[in-house]
């Protein structure tokens, strides 16, 4: 790490007296630095594979995105500097203004779950502007995941959602996208969110991709009842009234993006207090596929 934080110190031009390595990330090593001023900022350092194999795509995206929302109604950081090759660094980088706030986990109470509904039908009202969209989004279910996981109780609804998967992607009107919005992405300050970060996996396709992506990840954190609360909220906000099918759609995608197991993204949950085990996950992953194909 003392190469990675001597070239934010450069970038930044102030020396750095405090570094905590933060929890929750999964694709990146995050640091929060504390300057000799007592300014702070966020390092995002890509160390695990295959994210660091694509890292100068998706730190330039983030970087572009947090330009593009500067004096938005979105609560993004800043960008300060990049090293896309990780020359300098040690390993590709992007160092961000720091944001106030806390993650709130813990919480699938009402009012988080309102606040974090709003704020998703405001990110997809954002308009980047005549050719400054994201790129087009990406399937995190390919059919090289369409295989039943060994830890399944009910095989056949991951059979189910295989076949689903198989037919032709629904029309959809594109919209401004996260790509990987959750309870995880979202600092709070005094019962407000007052930031949204991670905007690597940023995109332009269906908000009904977003939307299910933040209901699978509060499905397996609070349970399916969360997660259709936070939809039913998003909906009201939105005026979304698209086809079930069409939503059950996107949902069966995003669920089946997690396999060949959940259990990736618990660890994270786990260093930030949350006591939900492996199995636990993987048991909420599949209540989740299943209140989705039927329809409740």
């Amino acid at each position: 790490m003392v190469t990675a934080v001597g070239w934010a110190e450069s970038a930044w031009q102030r020396r750095i007296v405090q570094v905590r390595r933060l929890t929750g990330g999964w694709t990146s090593t995050m640091l929060g630095l504390t300057g000799e001023d007592g300014q702070r900022a966020v390092l995002r350092l890509m160390t695990r594979q295959p994210w660091r194999r694509h890292a100068a795509g998706l730190l330039a995206r983030e970087a572009t995105v947090h330009q593009q929302l500067d004096g938005s109604r979105i609560p993004a950081p800043s960008s300060i500097a990049l090293d896309l090759s990780g020359d300098a660094a040690g390993a590709p980088a992007h160092l961000m203004s720091w944001l106030p706030g806390r993650l709130r986990l813990d919480s699938a109470s009402d009012e988080v779950l309102r606040a974090s509904a709003q704020m998703l039908a405001t990110i997809h009202q954002f308009e980047p502007g005549p050719g400054r969209r994201p790129r087009t989004y990406q399937s995190w279910a390919p059919p090289g995941k369409h295989v039943r996981p060994g830890w399944a109780q009910r095989p056949a609804l991951w059979n189910q959602a295989f076949e689903l998967l198989g037919q032709p992607a629904p029309d959809y009107v594109g919209t401004f996208l996260h790509r990987d919005f959750h309870l995880g992405n979202l600092l709070w300050s005094r019962g407000r969110i007052s930031g949204v970060v991670d905007w690597v996996e940023t995109s332009w396709g269906p908000a009904d991709l977003d939307v299910a992506h933040a209901a699978t990840y509060l499905a397996m954190v609070h349970g399916v009842e969360a997660a259709a609360a936070f939809t039913s909220a998003y909906r009201r906000r939105a005026d979304d009234r698209r086809d079930a099918d069409v939503v059950r759609y996107w949902n069966v995608m995003d669920l089946v993006g997690y396999l060949p197991d959940p259990v990736k993204v618990a660890q994270p949950w786990r260093d930030s207090g949350l006591k939900i085990s492996d199995d636990l996950a993987r048991r909420r992953l599949e209540q989740r596929l299943e209140h989705v194909l039927r329809g409740r």
